[in-house]
């Protein structure tokens, strides 16, 4: 397993696997924005799974961290105008939407982290899935807490969708939130636990290498016996 902890947490191979799981999720989170993963009208969003990746293998504050950068863009998308729902956020209740991005962002690497951390010790296969399985709760239960702050705000999005007069927290969890829950909660069901699975091979492998390297060391400085020549 990955060193997790403050003081370990910058190390090399710890900045090494979490600069690679940044870069996934900058990768997965604009192919969702631009649309290129898409089911139906449902744009796919990969990016938790390397969030709750890093929580699992590096701690809670690389979840968290990791949790952040996923607001981030979120945000940035609805700044830049490629996601219309996030920019009429913005133009209206800027404080409220920019807090929903980053609070559940970064719930979404944390808890996740915690959960592996209090069942790990009993069952590691148990907690790789719950981990796995409470980020998509995490980041969509509180969007939808989120969303009944501004209902005012949400309601405009009513009339387009041609669903007038229906009741706003129905109209969000069907409107809004439709299909994204239960894909989201599907990809991390199936690839979290794999990934995770390849990672602690890898991590096998380096931890076998490192020590047949400190051995060989070992052998050589080792001192001569007294029945050495």
């Amino acid at each position: 397993m990955v060193k997790s902890g403050m003081r370990q947490m910058f190390s090399a191979k710890n900045i090494a696997y979490f600069s690679v799981l940044v870069a996934l999720i900058v990768l997965f989170q604009c192919l969702a924005g631009f649309g290129l993963f898409t089911f139906g009208s449902t744009s796919l969003s990969f990016s938790l799974v390397p969030i709750v990746l890093g929580g699992i293998v590096l701690g809670w504050q690389a979840g968290g961290l990791l949790g952040l950068l996923f607001g981030f863009i979120v945000l940035m998308f609805g700044v830049s105008g490629t996601d219309a729902f996030t920019a009429t956020l913005l133009a209206n209740v800027p404080v409220m939407t920019v807090l929903i991005c980053i609070v559940k962002g970064v719930a979404a690497g944390i808890v996740p982290a915690l959960l592996y951390r209090l069942i790990a010790p009993k069952n590691t296969l148990a907690a790789v899935f719950a981990a796995a399985l409470s980020a998509p709760i995490v980041n969509t239960g509180l969007f939808v807490l989120g969303c009944l702050c501004i209902t005012d705000t949400i309601s405009l999005f009513q009339a387009p969708l041609q669903m007038e007069g229906m009741n706003i927290f129905v109209f969000i969890l069907v409107g809004i939130v439709t299909y994204n829950f239960f894909i989201e909660f599907a990809i991390n069901i199936v690839l979290a636990p794999a990934l995770h699975r390849v990672v602690l091979v890898v991590e096998k492998q380096i931890d076998k290498k490192h020590n047949d390297k400190l051995s060989a060391e070992q052998g050589k400085t080792q001192p001569a016996t007294e029945n050495d020549p």
